[in-house]
Formats: structure tokens, sequence, C-alpha cells
């Protein structure tokens, strides 16, 4: 009777290479994902609380607001911090479901390429608008500005 060997069920695909290396990348990104996770949730509750919670509510967010929250270098660095982590953290993940669901390395290549550049394109924008926003803007009308611009 002949003896018929099952491989285990998470070892890799045979069309897949699987290269060894000093340093375990999967289990870094898996270290990242729960610390960026706890880092994340810190930092989204926060910036709800304050944006929600103190003062006048949902009510009071408006250009005047955002510009007047912007022109503090701490909430620039916060929300620069809390978009990078997001996006990195949804990138690893997004990352991860195409190395586990898609069949074909081409295909898997497609997808990451897709991804990585979705990411680059939000990241490099979002932070582009975080430093450059104009909080007195010239020609806007009183009422929208924050208390602090003088015409």
């Amino acid at each position: 009777m002949a003896t018929v060997t099952v491989p285990a069920p998470r070892s890799p695909r045979s069309t897949r290479t699987r290269r060894t290396t000093r340093t375990n990348v999967e289990m870094l990104g898996w270290m990242f994902m729960r610390l960026s996770g706890v880092l994340l949730l810190v930092l989204i509750f926060a910036h709800l609380f304050v944006n929600l919670m103190v003062g006048d509510g949902i009510k009071a967010i408006d250009f005047a607001f955002v510009a007047g929250k912007w022109a503090s270098p701490f909430w620039q660095v916060w929300d620069l911090l809390m978009l990078w982590l997001a996006m990195i953290h949804g990138t690893n993940g997004v990352r991860t479901i195409i190395n586990d669901y898609a069949e074909r390395d081409g295909t898997r290549l497609v997808l990451k390429t897709l991804l990585y550049l979705a990411f680059v394109v939000t990241v490099v924008l979002g932070t582009l608008v975080i430093f450059t926003f104009e909080t007195c803007p010239a020609g806007a009308p009183t009422e929208l500005l924050p208390s602090f611009c003088t015409e």
C-alpha cells in the first residue's frame, strides 16, 4: 500500500518561490498592524472627541474650524500622523489579502502595483494639503474665516 503525504495547510503554493531571509517580514508586518492599530484608535478617537464633542459639536465644523486647527503645527502633525498610519496600515492589510487570494503572479503584481500607486498618490496629496493649506486665503468672505485672520 502506497503512502500519500499531504502538505501542511500553510505551506507555500508550488507556483510560488519561497525565499528565506534573516528577518521575518511577515512577522514585522503583523506586529506593525497591531501597534499601528492601537495608535490609530487613540489618534482617531481623540480627533473625533475634539471635533465633535468639544465646543459646539458638529455645527461648528466649517472652513474656519479646520483653518484654526491647521494653523497650529501640533494639529498638522497629528493629522499627518493619522493619515500616514492609516494609509500604511490599510495598504499592509490589502497587501496581505492580495498575497492570500491572488492565484497568479501576474495578477498579484498588477494588484500590488495599483495598491502602491494609490498609496503614494494619497499620501503625497494628503501631505501637501496639510502643509500647504492657506488658513487665511485672500479674497475670502470674512464670515468664513477664523477669528485670527485680519484683512
